[in-house]
């Protein structure tokens, strides 16, 4: 019989010991000191395209000690630009202000040396009725504000950490070569000397000097595929870091004359790329009157409140966490992607969300290799973190505010979801709302995907109705520009 000793493992993680990026250079000299010459200002779109304005360090320390807000314009149709299309409801007249925020400074490092990143709230020029400088649109303003109702309304905050699954490609066109054809965590899949192996430690390099803390990196199942798991972080620190993650790797390939993807699915007969979630819920007060259900013991009560409610609206978020058309190639039964039924279980790869750590006493903290948290299966890369984070962590706040009881049975083991008959998965409850049965399954498109979410009253009050629809429009924009044509993989695997 093994001790408590030996069966706990992994490095345990809270918010008392996960602290934010606190030094951050704010002077013109700061800046120089540090031999930055140039500053990135980074902001993402809602097709998940990073865009940025490259501000010479001169004028950004200019900006920084103006005595007001520092920031540079950029036109209001910023998040309804797609590929040059102006979509439906956008207009091209007024501006917004692109507003540094300098926790969220890294160094670039070898890819772009004297080069920073800094991640931009978009703003409001002045003040505007009800919401003042804020812009309800701006990803990040989103969830700031998402991570604000859950520390105020539901007593929760989190942490977030990230797996980033990528694919290395010598060649997109006329067809598209991958690096390294070895198998899942096979040694032969980073030889020495090859360059798949060279951009896969300089991405560590960059990672590691930019105060990212990263766990590991390693070999996926996939041709070409590779993957960089990092540490976890509060929920808006932890979506610019991984922005950042994604930059390095996208720009350390180029470096080396390689081109990296996120795409979910480049291979009709191999696993596809995702961007798996994972989130530990910590308390900021007592629940007295949450009481924990049998069917998840391992799990504390507001973890289980969270786990409900997320389970409930999992199918209405996929918009926002599966964005693409491309995304539902990725999530098949059968093959560890989450599958595509509401469900969850104990290390249970076929189900969206999956709970880490079985033989533990109910806990909130996030433990890297074990203990309890959830990973969330049905996120890829070509969502934009800070939107799906705030549809996740939204939708679970609201079951922790509202105490809402577990009532989902698990997997636990035995068969998969997708395996079992009609009438077992309606007895477990799996993602079920009454009067309403085709919510026991993810959306199987991204068309049925947007209709779930404009019709989740629930999702729209809590994430806004103007950004729903903007976001909507914006995804069918988007959809259409990769519509037809016998080039969309290549497309695809160029764009993302």
């Amino acid at each position: 019989m093994s001790t408590s000793t030996e069966s706990n493992f992994g490095v345990d993680y809270s918010p008392s010991n996960v602290l934010a990026n606190s030094k951050f250079p704010t002077t013109t000299s700061e800046f120089k000191a540090l031999g930055i010459k140039y500053i990135r200002l980074l902001w993402l779109d809602y097709t998940n395209t990073p865009r940025m304005r490259i501000i010479p360090v001169d004028y950004f320390g200019k900006l920084l000690s103006s005595g007001g807000r520092p920031g540079v314009g950029v036109t209001k149709a910023t998040f309804g630009l797609v590929h040059l299309n102006m979509t439906p409801g956008f207009s091209p007249t007024g501006e917004y202000l692109l507003v540094p925020d300098l926790q969220s400074f890294r160094i670039c490092g070898s890819f772009a040396p004297g080069h920073a990143i800094i991640m931009a709230y978009v703003q409001e020029k002045v003040p505007q009725p009800d919401v003042g400088l804020d812009v309800p649109l701006c990803p990040r303003t989103l969830l700031r504000r998402v991570v604000d109702f859950a520390a105020k309304e539901a007593g929760v905050s989190f942490l977030i950490g990230f797996e980033t699954e990528f694919i290395l490609l010598s060649q997109t066109r006329p067809h598209i070569v991958e690096v390294n054809h070895a198998d899942w965590a096979a040694s032969a899949k980073l030889p020495a000397g090859q360059v798949e192996t060279v951009v896969l430690e300089e991405i560590a390099d960059c990672l590691v000097a930019s105060g990212i803390e990263l766990q590991m990196t390693h070999a996926e199942a996939a041709p070409g595929q590779y993957e960089v798991v990092t540490g976890p972080l509060p929920p808006l620190e932890a979506c610019d870091a991984l922005v950042f993650t994604r930059e390095v790797i996208y720009n350390v390939a180029r470096k080396h004359g390689l081109r990296a993807t996120l795409a979910p699915k480049v291979h009709a007969n191999s696993t596809g790329s995702s961007a798996h979630t994972h989130v530990s819920l910590h308390p900021l007060r007592s629940f007295p009157n949450l009481t924990s259900s049998p069917l998840a013991p391992t799990l504390s009560p507001i973890s289980q409140s969270f786990l409900q409610s997320a389970l409930l609206h999992l199918p209405s978020i996929c918009a926002l966490t599966l964005p693409t058309s491309f995304s539902y190639g990725r999530m098949h039964d059968g093959i560890w992607s989450g599958g595509t039924y509401v469900g969850w279980g104990i290390e249970a790869r076929e189900t969206p969300i999956r709970v880490t750590g079985s033989n533990y006493p109910p806990s909130d903290n996030f433990k890297a290799g074990g203990g309890q948290h959830f990973e969330v299966r049905c996120v890829d890369g070509t969502a934009n973190p800070h939107l799906a984070m705030a549809g996740l962590l939204g939708i679970g706040s609201l079951g922790v505010k509202e105490g809402l009881k577990l009532e989902i049975t698990g997997c636990h083991g035995e068969e998969a979801l997708a395996q079992m008959g009609r009438a077992e998965r309606l007895k477990r409850g799996h993602g079920i709302r009454k009067g309403d049965e085709k919510s026991e399954r993810l959306p199987l498109n991204i068309g049925e995907a947007r209709e779930r979410l404009r019709h989740d009253e629930v999702v729209k009050e809590l994430l806004g109705v103007e950004f729903v629809e903007k976001y909507l429009a914006v995804n069918q924009t988007f959809e259409k520009c990769f519509a037809g044509g016998s080039d969309n993989l290549s497309k695809l695997v160029e764009y993302y």
